[in-house]
């Protein structure tokens, strides 16, 4: 039977719920706390943070691709996803890092686009008239 966690917005308290997903999927049990029914907590496998995926490297523990090739490890699993074309969200950390800065950038006006500085000045200088 599945446990459902429920944490009290307002003081923190925690709650269990027991009950089968067909319960929970028409009518679901949601304890009250301070006045307000609790909001639904995910905590992770075994009611803690440190044993979620990510955390560390457990999740690796005995992990197959799909033709059956172990990628128990982070760098295995790097490996093969270079080897076969794919990717992962690490691979694009820097390129989103310079996309930030460039926003930024932009938001402060420092950014060098000769273009769209021209296209202003045109629109700026049409309107005046």
């Amino acid at each position: 039977m599945p446990t459902y966690d429920y944490r009290c917005s307002k003081c923190g308290g925690m709650e269990e719920v027991i009950q089968s997903m067909r319960e929970y999927g028409a009518n679901p049990s949601i304890p009250e706390c301070c006045g307000n029914g609790m909001e639904r907590y995910f905590s992770g496998p075994m009611g803690h943070a440190r044993h979620s995926a990510q955390f560390g490297d457990r999740h690796y523990d005995g992990l197959k691709a799909t033709d059956g090739t172990p990628i128990d490890s982070r760098s295995k699993h790097r490996e093969y996803m270079k080897r076969h074309g794919l990717t992962t969200t690490d691979d694009y950390r820097e390129t989103w890092k310079q996309a930030e800065n460039e926003r930024i950038k932009f938001r402060k006006a420092e950014h060098q686009d000769r273009q769209l500085r021209e296209t202003i000045a045109r629109e700026f200088y049409a309107r005046q008239r």
